[in-house]
């Protein structure tokens, strides 16, 4: 799998530990960045990286920074990004399984290197599940063309 990676300088560490293990599970990875531990912000690294998965030069993407949070909210701006904040492998499968996530956003600083391998082993293994949770994420797309041609009012309509 064609993986993006981006971080701030708190994800520094984590992502290129990973980067590692994600090479000995046979991924193609693509680094955004940073590349050392000097204060960075993470909507340098992490919105190119969230572009280059919609636009087909990566199947996913894993981002890092202190919490998770900041790098989350930047990539779910750009349009047909699903970016999944996950802090355990449970939430890691789901949001693979009832989200189809395309991006998952990990904390350094809350989770320990052991556990970031695991939530991502089990992130990049699970399957989407399709189903009722197609029509889910048909909405979100209704949504984002809605928002970008500045057409949404109101939610829409089951």
């Amino acid at each position: 799998m064609k993986l993006a990676l981006a971080c701030d300088h708190r994800g520094f560490p984590a992502k290129e530990k990973l980067k590692t293990f994600l090479a000995q599970l046979g991924h193609q990875v693509q680094d955004f960045g940073v590349q050392n531990a000097n204060s960075a912000d993470y909507p340098d690294t992490v919105y190119p990286a969230a572009r280059t998965v919609v636009a087909g030069g990566a199947d996913r993407a894993i981002m890092f920074c202190g919490t998770g949070i900041g790098c989350s909210i930047t990539a779910n701006k750009v349009a047909g990004v699903r970016a999944a904040l996950c802090h355990d492998e449970l939430s890691a499968g789901l949001s693979r399984r009832h989200n189809d996530a395309n991006v998952l956003c990990l904390s350094a600083d809350l989770i320990g290197e052991e556990l970031i391998r695991h939530i991502v082993k089990t992130w990049l293994e699970t399957p989407f599940e399709g189903g009722r949770h197609l029509r889910r994420i048909q909405k979100i797309g209704d949504i984002e063309r809605a928002e970008r041609n500045g057409q949404m009012q109101q939610p829409p309509s089951s």
